[in-house]
């Protein structure tokens, strides 16, 4: 065929190119310009048709032979012997044996994609597992810490009670399909290719509800709502997730339910800041307490301690009591408690307590910041 591009140059290899490489280009190529990729795009499918008609010559050794000894091949169409086909518009292609293991890579194969690759198969639907839910529950901190079990309450989407969930009338029952006799899907013609989709009159099941079911209206499901006793463990934090397996929406025809995922969202606390399992609580000391040592009553979850205050301590020092913090939630133990020194400076004086203040500083002869980088003497 004069004009015709060498079939090298379409696939873009080299002459020398081994069948490996041969296909390799055309696996991309045929990617890259299929139909399917490139709806009511003329130039693609031209550009498709060239490289699957390369293709179909040079991953056959003795075509490619013929192909190379010369151009009479070229234009001369099928040699003695091929076994050709029509495919559309009177275009030669190759027979499917040729490209079925490559266009089954590339498309997913089957009885879906082509309507000459897999004709005459009743199309199977995908059975959907239910979809996931989510509720949210609102927890004081104190039962967070200590655990708690909380009741909630789900929309959820179940089999109508009426129809049983065929989604049709008492008494009656789905009908075959008119449109696609059953086989729920039907080929349709794109361009050169006749492709197979979802049958649109009954969505792929092959079946058809004549009488629909007015409680659920044709669905076959309704709903209601469903009530849980939701365990949260000890030690759940703001944000945690509770997973209830198999407690969400049912899934497609018996398929495998969702999930039931329960969010705890934990009131903050007027006395502690968590940190995980450990528990921070601010302490308040005198400045006599932090300078001559003291033992003061902190709270914890648990009730009250005391805590040492060592002699010399100073302001924001953080202090540990092991084991008095929050459960460690999905372990055993026990975080900390954190304290956290806050030194009091006396806001109000008497002329004898100020007095007594400055001897003691005289006494002392300290200065803070001498020594320190950058203070000036």
């Amino acid at each position: 065929m004069a004009g015709e591009r060498d079939y090298y140059e379409v696939l873009g290899v080299k002459k020398t190119a081994t069948q490996d490489e041969i296909k390799k280009a055309y696996r991309k190529l045929a990617r890259q310009y299929h139909p399917d990729a490139n709806p009511n795009d003329p130039k693609a499918e031209e550009k498709f048709k060239e490289v699957s008609s390369a293709y179909e010559t040079l991953s056959d050794a003795e075509k490619r032979k013929l192909y190379d000894a010369g151009p009479s091949f070229l234009g001369g169409g099928a040699p003695r012997g091929g076994q050709y086909q029509s495919y559309g518009g009177g275009q030669n292609m190759p027979p499917m044996g040729d490209f079925g293991d490559i266009f089954s890579n590339l498309f997913g194969g089957g009885g879906g994609g082509f309507g000459g690759f897999g004709g005459g198969r009743r199309q199977q639907r995908s059975v959907r597992r239910g979809e996931d839910v989510s509720v949210s529950v609102q927890m004081s901190f104190d039962d967070a810490l200590k655990g708690a079990t909380t009741k909630i309450s789900v929309p959820q989407t179940v089999d109508c009670d009426v129809c049983r969930g065929t989604g049709a009338a008492p008494g009656t029952s789905p009908a075959t399909c008119p449109q696609c006799q059953g086989r729920g899907a039907v080929n349709v013609s794109q361009g050169i290719f006749a492709m197979t989709q979802p049958c649109p009159r009954c969505g792929g099941s092959g079946t058809v509800i004549e009488d629909p079911c007015k409680a659920c209206s044709g669905s076959g499901k309704t709903r209601v709502l469903k009530k849980f006793n939701v365990p949260l463990p000890a030690g759940v934090k703001d944000g945690t997730k509770i997973k209830l397996r198999g407690k969400g929406e049912p899934g497609d025809r018996g398929a495998q339910p969702g999930d039931l995922y329960v969010i705890a969202h934990v009131d903050e606390s007027p006395v502690f800041e968590r940190r995980g399992a450990d528990l921070v609580i601010e302490v308040p000391v005198t400045m006599v307490e932090a300078a001559l040592g003291a033992t003061v009553k902190v709270p914890t979850p648990e009730g009250s301690v005391g805590l040492k205050v060592p002699s010399g301590t100073q302001n924001g020092k953080m202090l540990k009591l092991k084991g008095k913090g929050a459960p460690k939630l999905g372990a055993s133990g026990k975080g900390d408690l954190l304290a956290r020194i806050k030194v009091l400076t006396p806001e109000k004086l008497s002329g004898d307590q100020k007095d007594m203040l400055k001897k003691f500083a005289d006494s002392r002869k300290e200065d803070p910041r001498a020594g320190r980088t950058g203070w000036s003497e």
